[in-house]
Parts: C-alpha cells; sequence; structure tokens
C-alpha cells in the first residue's frame, strides 16, 4: 500500500484562493490515513501556529513552509511587466533553524521586496537557506515556465542553481499532474531534468480545497477575489477538479512511473521537525537612567504609592502589596509592570488623557499604587490572581485606554524608547460573514443585485445567545429566509454555496490596539507583514503572539476620554473652573435622577437604546448599582435582573443558600453578578486557593452558548 504525504497545500490563510479550513484539513489528512501534512501558503505564515496546534491536537505531523514569490531579478527592482510575474517556489522547515530563516525570508518579502506580492530573491534565498527543503513548485516555478517556453538548458541550468543553493539533499524537482495539457507536457521533461542532473523527484498535488467536490466553490472564491463572475469567460480559475487533498491510492495513480517521488514526500516529511516553543515569556528589557535594581525601584515605587493613595495604610493593603510584590518577582513580571507604568506616567506627563483602567488589571494593588489604574482595588473587592495566577504561568493583560486623539504618540514613545524594529501592531482576519458572504457569493455568481440584497437584509443582526449569526442559525430563526430558502431555487443556490465558504478568511487589517514589543527585533520571533495603510504588522494573531510568549500591550482608543477633556478645556476656558475628575463628587443625588431619566448620550457604557431603558428601570442610587447593571445587562446575567431588582426594592426577602454566602452576595443583593464573586464562593465554601478558584472562574467564562 503506497504512502505519501501532502507537501504543497493551501490552506484558507492564501486568502480568496486556498478553501482548506485548518480544523477540517487535518481531520482530512487523519481520515486518509495520512501521518504528516503540509501548509504552503501563497507568501505568507499566517496560519502556521493554528496549524501547528492542530496537527499536534489530532496526532498529525506539522510540516511549516510557505510557497514564496521569486522575483524576476532582484527584490528591489520593481517595473512594471519586467518584474511583476514573479517564480513560485516551495520552501518546507526541516528544523527550528529552517523555521527562523523562513521567518526572515517571509518577512524581507514583505518588507524589501513588496511589488503586487511579497517576493524574495536569489540573494535572501542564499543567505537564509540553512534548514529549509526547496521544491521546485508549480507551473508558475520558474523551472516549468522556461520548461514550457521551450528552453530546456536554461531550466536545467535553473535547477543546478537552486541545487547549489539549498544543497543536492534539501533541493527537489516538483512533479505534478491535475489531467490538463499544458501541465502533462512538461512531465517528461521535469523527469528528463531529474534524471540528468541527479536531483530527486517529489510528487504534489498542490490542493486548494479538501474534496473534488468542493472545486465549484473554489472556482466562487477566486471570481470574488478577482471582482469576475462564473459565467465571466475570462475569470481566472483552475483547469481542472483536481486540486484536493487526495489519498495516497490516487497520487500512486497519477505517478506509477516514478514511485521514488511518493517516497521522497514521506522522507521529507520524516526529516521536518519543527517544535514551537509556549508559554516562555521573552519581555523586553526594561532601562531607565539611573535605576540599575528594577525590583527595589518598583518595590520603593508601589510602597510611595501606597502612602499616597491611603495616607495611613491598613495592614490588610501592607500585607497585600507585599503579596502582589513576591509574585509579581517570582513570576518575573517586575519589567511588565515597569513597562506598563512608563508609558502611561509619559502619557499623564504629556497632557494625554488616560482611561482608570478596565478588565483585570484592575484587581492589582500595585498597578493602583503606581499609577497605572485609578480604581481601588480594596474597595470594590477586585482580586489580584484573577490578573495573575500564581497557579497559572499566563502573560498578565493590562488594557489602556487612550484619548482617541492622541494614543498614536504614546505608541511613538514605545517606538522611540525600544527601536522600532522591537515594535509592530498585530494583524487580524476579516472573514466572510453571513450578510458580506451572501453578497460576495450572488455577486460572482452573477445573480440579481436584488435578489442578493433580499436574502442578505433577511439575516438577522443579532440573535439572543448568539456571538456570531451563521447562515444555518439565519436559517432556523429567520422564517422569511428558510422561506425563500425553500422555495426559490435561485436563492437555494446562493445560500448553499454561501454556506460553503461561510467563515473563510477574506482579508487582513490591523487590530485596533494589540502592539508586540520584542525582547529583540520581532522578525526573530514571527514573520512580519505588510498592512493595506503600508505599516508593518505582525503575521499572527494576538492568541497565537500570547501563545509564543511574546509582550502584546493593548493601547486602546476611547473617544469618551477625548470628549470629557473637550469638555474640561471648556469649562476652564469658558467659566474659569479647573476641574479634577478624581476629585468629583461621586454621591451627587443629581447625576444618578439623570441617568434614572435616561439622560445619558456620550455617556461610556451607558448610552445606548438598551441601556438608557434599562437605567430608566434600575434607576440607580449609587456607583455601586451603576457598575452592578453594567456587568447585569449582558447574555446570561441578564436573567437576573428582575430578581436584582426584586431584592434590592425588598431586601428582607433575600435567601442564601448558606449564611457564609451574605458577605460574598449582599453587595448585589444575593444574585451572583461578578465573576470575582465566583472565586470568593468557591474558596469559601470549597477551601480552595485563590489561584485554584481563577483556574474555575476561567472555566466558567470560557463556556458558550451551544446552538444547534
Amino acid at each position: 500500500m503506497p504512502e505519501f504525504v501532502h507537501l504543497h497545500l493551501h490552506s484558507e490563510y492564501s486568502l480568496l484562493d486556498g478553501a482548506c479550513r485548518i480544523k477540517e484539513l487535518v481531520l482530512r489528512v487523519k481520515e486518509l490515513g495520512q501521518k504528516a501534512v503540509a501548509v504552503t501558503d501563497h507568501g505568507n505564515m499566517f496560519a502556521a501556529v493554528e496549524f501547528y496546534n492542530e496537527c499536534l491536537a489530532q496526532g498529525i505531523k506539522p510540516i511549516i513552509g510557505c510557497e514564496v514569490y521569486v522575483a524576476p531579478r532582484t527584490r528591489f527592482d520593481k517595473l512594471a511587466k519586467i518584474d511583476s510575474s514573479p517564480y513560485h517556489l516551495v520552501l518546507l522547515c526541516e528544523n527550528n533553524e529552517g523555521y527562523q530563516n523562513l521567518i526572515k525570508l517571509v518577512s524581507a518579502a514583505y518588507t524589501e521586496g513588496f511589488y503586487s506580492k511579497p517576493r524574495v530573491d536569489v540573494e535572501l534565498l542564499e543567505k537564509y537557506h540553512n534548514g529549509l527543503i526547496c521544491l521546485s513548485a508549480c507551473l508558475a516555478g520558474e523551472i516549468p515556465r522556461k520548461l514550457t517556453n521551450g528552453d530546456y538548458e536554461a531550466a536545467k541550468q535553473t535547477a543546478l542553481k537552486y541545487r547549489d543553493i539549498f544543497g543536492r539533499d534539501n533541493y527537489f524537482i516538483e512533479l505534478q499532474n491535475h489531467k490538463f495539457a499544458d501541465q502533462q507536457r512538461i512531465l517528461p521533461m521535469l523527469i528528463k531534468l531529474s534524471r540528468e542532473t541527479g536531483i530527486s523527484m517529489v510528487c504534489t498535488n498542490d490542493a486548494h480545497y479538501l474534496r473534488r467536490s468542493d472545486a465549484n466553490a473554489q472556482r466562487v472564491l477566486m471570481c470574488i477575489s478577482t471582482g469576475t463572475t462564473l459565467d465571466d469567460p475570462s475569470r481566472l480559475e483552475f483547469p481542472t477538479n483536481e486540486f484536493y487533498v487526495k489519498s495516497a491510492e490516487e497520487m500512486a495513480e497519477l505517478f506509477p512511473s516514478q514511485p521514488e517521488s511518493l517516497e521522497n514526500t514521506v522522507k521529507i516529511a520524516d526529516r521536518c521537525n519543527v517544535s514551537f516553543e509556549f508559554g516562555k515569556t521573552k519581555l523586553p528589557y526594561f532601562h531607565i537612567d539611573g535605576v540599575s535594581d528594577n525590583e527595589k525601584f518598583l518595590r520603593d515605587m508601589c510602597m510611595k504609592g501606597l502612602y499616597k493613595r491611603y495616607e495611613n495604610p491598613t495592614k490588610e493593603a501592607l500585607k497585600r502589596v507585599d503579596y502582589e510584590l513576591d509574585v509579581i518577582t517570582r513570576m518575573g513580571y517586575t519589567d511588565y509592570y515597569l513597562i506598563v507604568w512608563d508609558f502611561v506616567h509619559y502619557a499623564k506627563t504629556h497632557g494625554i488623557p488616560v482611561g482608570c483602567g478596565r478588565g483585570s488589571g484592575a484587581g492589582s494593588l500595585c498597578a493602583y499604587c503606581i499609577g497605572i489604574t485609578g480604581i481601588d482595588p480594596l474597595k470594590y473587592d477586585l482580586l489580584f490572581e484573577r490578573f495573575l495566577n500564581p497557579e497559572r504561568v499566563s502573560m498578565p493583560d493590562i488594557d489602556i485606554d487612550f484619548c482617541v486623539n492622541r494614543r498614536q504618540e504614546v505608541i511613538d514613545y514605545v517606538v522611540q524608547k525600544y527601536g522600532k524594529e522591537k515594535v509592530v501592531q498585530i494583524v487580524t482576519f476579516g472573514t466572510m460573514a453571513a450578510k458580506m458572504c451572501v453578497r460576495d457569493v450572488g455577486r460572482a455568481m452573477a445573480l440579481p443585485y436584488s435578489l442578493c440584497d433580499k436574502v442578505a437584509k433577511a439575516i438577522p443582526n443579532k440573535v439572543p445567545g448568539v456571538k456570531d449569526v451563521t447562515l444555518p442559525v439565519a436559517l432556523k430563526v429567520s422564517p422569511d429566509l428558510k422561506e425563500m430558502y425553500e422555495n426559490e431555487p435561485d436563492v437555494t443556490k446562493l445560500l448553499d454555496m454561501a454556506m460553503k465558504l461561510e467563515g473563510l478568511q477574506r482579508h487582513t487589517g490591523v487590530h485596533p490596539a494589540g502592539v508586540i514589543i520584542g525582547q529583540k527585533p520581532i522578525e526573530e520571533y514571527v514573520p512580519l507583514a505588510r498592512s493595506v495603510d503600508g505599516g508593518i504588522v505582525c503575521q499572527y494573531e494576538k492568541d497565537p503572539v500570547e501563545e509564543l510568549g511574546l509582550l502584546k500591550m493593548d493601547f486602546l482608543a476611547l473617544r469618551n476620554l477625548t470628549v470629557i477633556k473637550d469638555a474640561l478645556d471648556r469649562i476652564e476656558e469658558n467659566h474659569g473652573v479647573k476641574l479634577n475628575m478624581s476629585e468629583l463628587d461621586m454621591s451627587d443625588p443629581a447625576v444618578y435622577e439623570l441617568l434614572s431619566e435616561g439622560k445619558t448620550d456620550g455617556v461610556f457604557q451607558l448610552e445606548s437604546a438598551g441601556m438608557k431603558s434599562f437605567m430608566k428601570q434600575l434607576k440607580p442610587k449609587n456607583l455601586d448599582e451603576i457598575i452592578a447593571g453594567i456587568s447585569l445587562y449582558r447574555p446570561g446575567p441578564m436573567d437576573f435582573i428582575p430578581k436584582y431588582l426584586a431584592n434590592r426594592e425588598h431586601p428582607e426577602s433575600i435567601v442564601y443558600d448558606t449564611p457564609k454566602l451574605e458577605k460574598i452576595l449582599k453587595s448585589t443583593y444575593g444574585c451572583m453578578v461578578y465573576q470575582e464573586q465566583v472565586m470568593q464562593i468557591v474558596m469559601e465554601l470549597a477551601g480552595y486557593s485563590m489561584g485554584r478558584s481563577d483556574l474555575v472562574r476561567r472555566a466558567m467564562a470560557k463556556k458558550k452558548a451551544d446552538y444547534k
């Protein structure tokens, strides 16, 4: 029985070209009895970490690779017609050195060689070839193109050139047979070339979709990419339906006289052994003039800030600061705190409005003492372990809000301090969501605009309890959509095709807040790409970045901070009154009366129509009740609103399952509203430690509604 490994394959991250979803791809490979698989997306490594993790989860060996574009001359030559048709070349990582070199190649392709596509050149390949196995690629490769043009001798010289660059055992002539004339015409020449040069052959199938039946969906995808339609005779498309993930038996049938080309796929797969290092943090080094001991510097700042915040701090506060500093030091996050403190301090000393803190970071007393956050964690019973759990090694995450107009100044400061090569933003991917997918697919299928518009508008924007409204969900909850689907053939055809493509990656973007700060230049860790606006971004999304131990900071732009700053400036300018936001009276009844009337335009988190209505119902009497209201008004906790309101009006009717719950739930009238309360209950009733109780909280927070 033959063995075979796919070494030339395009996932959905070959945007609007590949249609192999990562999870389904690995599952399909497993079903076929294949032990390994490569992903070689066009010019990028977007999929690498997700692909690696999915393979390991399913017991399949991941082979990290890329089908790079090679500039005809150099990567710096960018003349129309001459340099606009780069050659394809498949590179596979044999080891971690090869992975590092592929990162550098792919990064340089974007940062230096980009011309319509990210391009490398021979100079880069000569410099970064170690640890890489090279395949000569498809019809768009340099050798196949020269053979197609009838220049066998030039093709032979090219093969020898790449053999010399990568080494005899690391360069292979790639054979493909998708059963069309242009490819089959040069196949004997490729075999001859292999025999004459002694360069080994390897067969691939250039897979762009999972099964033969997916071919038409991939055609639609390419029409979306090129702005054409299925009935356009000039559209780009594959000539046959053979570009799918084939079995070893199917591949053996294509190359009956070259069994060694199948055997070499397995040998190459055996040689490819890349391992990613997860969980080891790679914090940048923090330095400030005049400071030689960062731990002492942080401790001194915390103690100074503690006495400034509390004047006469309690034993509880002193003990809490000591405990937090001990955990911070033991877990190696001293520099993390100082890095955040430094850019927040810069913003505050340069008149840039900064938010008082959000998320789990507000639970750190040390962060409060040194001015990173402005919320007293002792007053509001916020738990440090929710932010930094000593029983679970994970990167801390402090989200900071900045004035929308001046946020970039803070990022520019960070770039200046650490170096532009060590600071980059993070890529994001737009997917083919339900409404957009229907419109895109309908356009590609040349269906009337009015029909596509009618179908798209029948898809609900939101469904209670469902995070993302997919087409299958929409068909269940929208009677109009279901009626059209069952009774109008064009709508049936449209939605059936859209459901095949829904959720695929569509385009890249830039994360609105995420910034990586590296200990070394970022391309030492992860590949870089050029964003649509010309900036440089990391090719991995935020979760893989954090898995790899890189420091991700969220520099959030908050319009409300800008509105408040403008209001304060106008009050001072027009009335001669300089207000200090930290000294405002938080118990002014006139404010709560205004909120209770739903007059909350421009009030952060209270200005939506739903929240206005809820404020009229809640009629908050103090800040605690506003906080509780914001926490309750979301899927899940929303079910407790009637109980909360009833218990607030009739506290004598509150019944606690055990007296131990009263001190935890009293402030929220017997209702479990906050995640901190979950942790406190687990500690109180089950005897869990703070750290272990946070693991329970995390598990509960990750549970998602299963809508089927």
